[in-house]
């Protein structure tokens, strides 16, 4: 299967570039991401919120940089391997909105917690394999302190029939 060959892929590259010590900027370009400037919030709410040393992040829908987006229902429209790469997408605009927020994601302490949604059929059941592409990114990126609990949900619908929704809780070092 398609997702076997780029966990092992995603592990291996974590594994050789915290080895070498590099920051998660450094990692995400040798990765081919490219972080871009958030759009602002659709709604009167933000998009991250700093209480104390932890940020909490607002859902983000599966949208790419350049503003189009990953839509459809799991089960009907889209394949378990195309929702892993919306959620991988996803946590591409969390991560771009996390940078955003502290300016360098050198201070992320740990990814503390992931809240998948998942635009799916009543009969889908592999929510959690669309999220871990949010997931297996994370630790790609950060290793051990990308490793995070977790809860993939499917949901009836989601904003403009997005695929995916995901949030996400992160503690930083004490600035």
């Amino acid at each position: 299967m398609k997702i076997n060959y780029l966990l092992v892929a995603l592990f291996v590259f974590a594994f050789v570039n915290y080895s070498h010590g590099q920051t998660p900027e450094q990692t995400l370009t040798k990765m081919g991401i490219e972080l871009f400037v958030p759009t602002k919030s659709a709604g009167n709410y933000v998009k991250a919120v700093r209480s104390g040393n932890l940020v909490f992040l607002a859902g983000h829908v599966s949208t790419r940089a350049d503003g189009t987006g990953i839509t459809g229902k799991l089960g009907k429209d889209l394949t378990v391997d195309q929702g892993y790469e919306a959620a991988r997408t996803t946590t591409i605009s969390l991560l771009s909105t996390l940078k955003a927020e502290l300016g360098e994601l050198a201070l992320v302490r740990r990814i503390v917690k992931v809240t998948g949604f998942v635009n799916s059929t009543p009969d889908f059941t592999d929510q959690p394999k669309v999220i871990n592409g949010c997931s297996d990114l994370l630790v790609a990126l950060f290793g051990d302190k990308g490793k995070h609990a977790r809860s993939a949900v499917g949901m009836a619908a989601l904003p403009s029939n997005y695929a995916v929704e995901i949030e996400m809780i992160v503690e930083i070092e004490r600035q």
